[in-house]
């Protein structure tokens, strides 16, 4: 029998999120945008764009940490994890559009920043969880072709 969607528990793949991963991969990419921006004569662009990975992996990391509190209840509310994420969201997304803002036309590396990371997190996450439905798939078909 399967359960509903609303009443189905919230699932973490806390497998395929690595936090200090992402942190030396946003390390490295700020390092090379700033050498890149550098060169180019826009230095400050390149440190903004890190500023927008490092807000990006505060959010990764916001998110982790209220799924695993809100989960942790007996009945754990699917609403109070959609208002925390709006609510972080907009509160992440009004710091980087000032900061783009503010520090105008170098400042929108920010933004570019903040874009990445969500590429690059949907990346990391989801590479793993493939990896494993697929080692998944692959050792049920083979359990079935073992037995007669």
């Amino acid at each position: 029998m399967t359960t509903p969607a609303q009443d189905a528990p919230l699932v973490l793949p806390s497998v395929a999120f690595r936090p200090v991963r992402l942190l030396a991969i946003c390390v490295a990419l700020t390092g090379l945008a700033t050498l890149g921006t550098a060169l180019l004569g826009h230095l400050t662009v390149g440190l903004f764009f890190g500023v927008g990975l490092g807000l990006g992996l505060i959010n990764a990391v916001m998110v982790r940490r209220s799924a695993l509190k809100i989960t942790a209840h007996a009945h754990p509310l699917k609403s109070k994890m959609a208002v925390n994420s709006a609510v972080r969201l907009m509160i992440l997304t009004v710091i980087g559009l000032v900061i783009a803002f503010v520090f105008r036309p170098e400042g929108l590396g920010v933004v570019f920043g903040m874009a990445l990371f969500q590429m690059l997190l949907v990346f990391t996450t989801a590479l793993p969880v493939a990896r494993k439905l697929r080692a998944g798939a692959v050792d049920e078909s083979e359990g079935e072709t073992a037995q007669p």
